[in-house]
């Protein structure tokens, strides 16, 4: 039997921290099954408003291994595995696989800029290769305003050729329309599912073939934006759009993490939610108020 492609509303879980910057498991594991249960499909664990790149790998197996461990199905996580070193992403993609995930997430190696397409493909197929294992389903991971790191066409083309079961989708956080629709209009259809990196753009995505979002703001908003992809072809859908583009717009005026954080900690009457590992730095006094202020006049609430 072949397994259900991931789709949806996935979230970029958030990491919480103890106040000696340790993650916390037991406070990831309980905002994990809270999400599940409120409108997300499944979790992009270690995305980029996971703070990935600031965990270690044993951090992230740990966590990985705590989730499966306390009530959330491999089957809906998809964890970030892409790193700039090799043997990390090889590491953490057969870890993953091995936990039954349903798929990983990957960024390209980004620390060196200006790489080639060739250089890129070198480095997804030799995870590829290493990890070995038929059950691996690759999400490539597009986000050039932070890895300055670009996913092309081309590049795409070329792996689903010579990994079709393998290459699986693609996260486009471009923020660039554009750019995903191009991605839709040459690959939709043919097996390879795009997620919209932001709630922004789901229901363009959806009306284009996509597979849904996997969104910063899904953390706080999970169960509003499973109701514009829920009825993405119904006659409602365009004003439940705006709805949680407005929500979105707020959140994105405020660094997104601690903002994400402050909003987390705000709804669970839990402080310790706040924190953020350096070099972030958790939201002002001010900045906290005038985002609830702000969250508040558009009628938002998160209820734990």
């Amino acid at each position: 039997m072949t397994p259900q492609r991931p789709g949806g509303v996935w979230a970029p879980a958030i990491t919480p921290f103890r106040h000696d910057l340790a993650p916390d498991p037991e406070r990831f594991a309980r905002h994990a099954r809270w999400l599940l249960a409120n409108g997300c499909s499944g979790l992009a664990a270690f995305g980029t408003n996971s703070e990935a790149n600031s965990l270690s790998a044993e951090e992230r197996m740990m966590l990985l291994e705590f989730l499966v461990a306390h009530g959330v199905s491999p089957d809906r996580l998809m964890p970030g595995t892409g790193c700039c070193a090799l043997t990390d992403s090889v590491r953490l993609t057969a870890h993953a696989v091995g936990l039954g995930c349903a798929g990983v997430l990957m960024l390209p190696p980004f620390y060196y800029k200006g790489v080639s397409d060739e250089g890129l493909f070198r480095s997804f197929s030799e995870v590829i290769e290493r990890v070995g294992d038929a059950r691996l389903r690759v999400y490539l991971y597009h986000i050039p305003p932070v890895a300055q790191i670009a996913i092309s066409i081309p590049l795409i083309e070329r792996l689903l050729k010579r990994y079709p079961q393998t290459v699986a989708g693609l996260k486009d956080s471009s923020g660039d329309w554009n750019n995903t629709k191009a991605v839709l209009d040459a690959f939709a259809g043919a097996g390879f599912d795009v997620f919209a990196g932001s709630e922004v753009f789901l229901l363009a995505n959806m009306r284009h073939g996509g597979v849904g979002c996997i969104s910063a703001t899904a953390n706080v908003n999970p169960a509003a934006i499973h109701r514009v992809f829920e009825n993405w072809g119904g006659p409602d859908a365009d004003r439940m759009q705006e709805q949680i583009t407005a929500t979105r717009a707020v959140v994105y005026k405020y660094p997104m993490i601690p903002a994400l954080k402050a909003i987390v900690a705000r709804g669970f009457a839990d402080e310790a939610w706040a924190t953020v590992r350096p070099p972030l730095v958790e939201l002002t006094a001010g900045q906290r108020e005038s985002l609830a202020a702000e969250l508040d006049s558009h009628g938002f609430a998160l209820v734990a």
